[in-house]
């Protein structure tokens, strides 16, 4: 797969080959919809809370007596029906973590960058560094590359004069590329990522699992007849070791016959 490449001035000087395991994977709405739900609940900081009726102060007095009054008996002027009094069922402090599989958030990455590919809304810009971090010049710079709406640019380390000169630009944000995850893509309407940048997220995102390498037997390594030859040779060679290394019954009762006869001329 090829995407355009183009330069500071907006110009396509060429293209870029990127592997389709990153940028060429079908949209899956319920994987991404999982993921995104998991990162907004894990910003989400649970510091929430109520006070019971057992927590406000006051309300220790039994506010009149419990019978011949008239009116309704209450036990506590701090109970949820009063003014003032506590909160029922209220938030309390809790986590909202959520957790996901390593490869289903790495799934939904790929899918989320794969659309924005397809779409037009990802640029790949050869040479994204500015000299020094200056705020005009990062505009010239998306002036030159059409951007009007929100965008993402994404760095291989995040570099300080890309993000010192988009940082005062309303709607432009910097991410290096190691945190983007689908969530941050899909909070901005275009992106913007260095070649770079492009090497890197392949090397990380390419391989379904790349802690674990394949694990291939020896036969798998081999030719199917060079696999069946060489169990041939096993198999014949066990036949061997055994044939020399075993006695027939008959040689059993052999031996045995000389021992009797030995010892009855004794």
């Amino acid at each position: 797969m090829e995407l355009p490449l183009r330069n500071t001035s907006g110009e396509v000087t060429g293209t870029v080959e990127v592997s389709e395991a990153v940028f060429d994977q079908p949209m899956n709405q319920a994987l991404v919809h999982q993921a995104v739900v998991m990162y907004q609940s894990n910003r989400r900081s649970g510091t929430h809370s109520t006070k019971t009726r057992a927590e406000v102060s006051g309300g220790g007095r039994k506010p009149w007596p419990q019978k011949h009054t008239g009116r309704a008996r209450q036990g506590s002027t701090r109970s949820p029906q009063w003014r003032h009094g506590g909160v029922a069922f209220g938030p309390k402090p809790r986590s909202y973590r959520k957790d996901m599989p390593r490869r289903m958030r790495h799934q939904a990455l790929r899918c989320v960058l794969s659309e924005k590919a397809r779409t037009g809304k990802l640029l790949l810009v050869e040479g994204l560094n500015v000299s020094a971090p200056r705020t005009k010049e990062m505009l010239n710079l998306l002036q030159s590359l059409g951007v009007s709406r929100s965008t993402l640019i994404v760095t291989l380390n995040g570099d300080m004069n890309v993000v010192r000169s988009a940082h005062n630009i309303d709607r432009v944000w910097t991410l290096p590329v190691r945190l983007l995850n689908a969530y941050e893509l899909l909070r901005r309407d275009g992106v913007i990522m260095s070649v770079e940048a492009v090497q890197e997220a392949q090397a990380l995102w390419q391989s379904e699992n790349p802690r674990h390498k394949s694990r291939l037997t020896v036969e798998d390594d081999l030719d199917p007849e060079e696999a069946d030859e060489d169990t041939e040779d096993t198999v014949a060679e066990a036949a061997e070791e055994t044939d020399s290394g075993s006695e027939t019954p008959e040689d059993d009762a052999g031996d045995v016959g000389e021992e009797d006869s030995d010892e009855g001329e004794e």
